[in-house]
């Protein structure tokens, strides 16, 4: 008896789409054929396009974000959480195939959820998902802070690298955190900021 077609088996087939065709073009019959069943199952799961990106947006999200915590816990300092978090982040990002279609074929999808308002919106829901990276060496309220910091400078250097600071690498991140991140979260410590 074949093994029944499960969300998780649906939104595996909809990212391999995307990453082929991106998000226009990838259709629920699409979606289907890839995931080798009929279209109504897709419907079963998930009533329409719209819900099922959702559904992989936010499955992808907290995959990614689960790890770099997971990863990020397993250091042995502040320092190590942060340089983890950044760097690990930025390969993830980057290798994301899916991603990576729609960054360089359908921007404009994009965009209008990284920019004002909505920006803010996405990298504070990041920052409370990575937040937990920190808690170990410090409060939430200020790991939560920090996740946002980190979250905002990992994305502004992913979209406009610089030649001083690579984000892919290991050493050029702890010399930007040793000179610019600690020292602002010790003094913060000092000053009695608001935990």
């Amino acid at each position: 008896m074949p093994a029944r077609t499960g969300p998780d088996d649906v939104i595996d087939a909809a990212l391999t789409c995307v990453a082929r065709v991106g998000l226009a073009k990838t259709t629920l019959d699409d979606v289907a054929k890839e995931a080798g069943c009929a279209r109504a199952t897709v419907y079963r799961l998930f009533s329409g396009k719209q819900q099922l990106l959702g559904a992989l947006v936010e499955r992808e999200a907290q995959r990614i974000t689960t790890d770099l915590v997971t990863h990020a816990c397993a250091t042995e300092s502040l320092a190590d959480a942060i340089v983890e978090v950044i760097t690990r982040s930025a390969r993830t990002l980057t290798e994301h195939r899916a991603l990576m279609f729609v960054v360089a074929h359908e921007p404009e999808l994009l965009m209008p959820y990284l920019a004002f308002e909505r920006e803010s919106a996405v990298l504070g829901a990041t920052a409370q998902l990575i937040a937990p990276a920190f808690t170990p060496y410090l409060p939430l309220a200020q790991s939560t802070r920090l996740a946002e910091w980190v979250a905002r400078m990992t994305f502004s250097y992913l979209c406009s690298p610089s030649e001083h600071v690579d984000v892919f690498d290991d050493a050029h991140v702890r010399a930007l955190v040793n000179d610019f991140v600690l020292p602002g979260q010790t003094q913060a410590a000092v000053k009695g900021m608001p935990q």
